[in-house]
């Protein structure tokens, strides 16, 4: 141990924390070594060196480690990221129902 960890792009996917919570962020790296992996979201943009992010490997740090602001994604791009994580946690992303919305309010569950 003991070696330095090298600065690496990465999309942070943490909202807004409250007074009652750990400052920490989560986030999905990006690397430029492929490896063909489906967990792999290969996604040009122009802030980045070709590569992909790894939706196989989130981590959880101190928001401290978030030293500087890249860019921004589209919604869509945020989208084909976050369903391959939850396709790599085995999660089912048509059962998810954002806390925000009530269960048996959705209008795709009803017919």
């Amino acid at each position: 141990m003991g070696l330095a960890e090298k600065v690496r792009p990465a999309l942070v996917l943490s909202g807004p924390c409250g007074s009652e919570d750990r400052l920490l962020i989560t986030v999905i790296p990006h690397t430029t070594q492929l490896r063909g992996s489906r967990f792999e979201v290969i996604i040009p943009l122009p802030f980045l060196k070709p590569g992909a992010f790894l939706a196989q490997n989130p981590a959880t740090l101190s928001h401290k480690r978030a030293e500087k602001y890249l860019g921004k994604l589209t919604a869509a791009q945020v989208l084909l990221i976050e369903n391959r994580l939850l396709e790599w946690l085995g999660i089912n992303p048509s059962a998810h129902v954002p806390e925000s919305q009530p269960p048996g309010t959705d209008p795709a569950q009803r017919a």
